[in-house]
């Protein structure tokens, strides 16, 4: 489990594809401090295990399924990434609660400048809006982020200064495939909603009228 706050901004070093996934070595120091074998790290929002530990990186193995239904399929050696290590229970949740388990690739559309600050403008798969709302959180590339705007398939998001340069957001371009994982307390609730739909009075509606969402 991650908060979506990125503590490094590592870098691509080796990729070795192989036919059932990949063989990804990161650079990075900060988050090698107390790193081991077998712990999990979130790489632009995936959680990984890591196989190897390196003077400055480590290795994990990205299996076939990873590389399909996340952006690791398009990674290329040189590449920034986003570091996270997992939670510690004793650790502040400065975020929100980040899986790691990515549900699917949008893309950055647009991008404007705001004084220091900027507002930057994604596309979602459409199975995915059901799963946002406005001032809701939100996971792009593993950074948590509050959602601004929901305008048929597109959200925007208003990011401050300080994540935009300590992010891979700074060093995204416009069209850039981007990991998206929901927030999972939206997603328990659109569950029970649909499932209940017919015999609950408990809408959507109803929730956002009583400041739930």
């Amino acid at each position: 489990m991650f908060t979506g706050i990125i503590e490094e901004k590592g870098t691509i070093t080796s990729l070795n594809k192989l036919q059932n996934g990949a063989i990804i070595t990161v650079g990075c120091k900060k988050v090698l401090d107390d790193l081991k074998i077998d712990d999990s790290i979130a790489i632009n929002g995936v959680c990984q295990t890591v196989v190897k530990l390196l003077e400055s990186g480590f290795q994990v193995f990205a299996s076939y399924e990873t590389l399909n239904i996340t952006t690791f399929g398009s990674l290329e050696c040189g590449d920034t990434v986003n570091l996270e290590r997992a939670l510690k229970l004793s650790d502040r949740l400065g975020g929100h609660i980040v899986c790691g388990h990515v549900d699917g690739v949008g893309k950055l559309i647009a991008r404007e400048k705001i004084g220091d600050a900027y507002k930057m403008t994604f596309e979602l798969p459409d199975e995915l809006i059901k799963e946002v709302v406005k001032k809701g959180s939100i996971a792009i590339d593993g950074v948590s982020l509050t959602i601004a705007e929901v305008l048929d398939n597109k959200i925007t998001i208003a990011v401050i200064p300080h994540t935009f340069k300590n992010t891979l957001l700074e060093d995204l371009p416009l069209n850039s495939a981007v990991n998206i994982e929901t927030d999972i307390l939206g997603k328990y609730v659109a569950r029970f909603i649909g499932q209940n739909a017919q015999k609950s009075k408990i809408t959507a509606d109803f929730l956002e009228r009583n400041g739930f969402i």
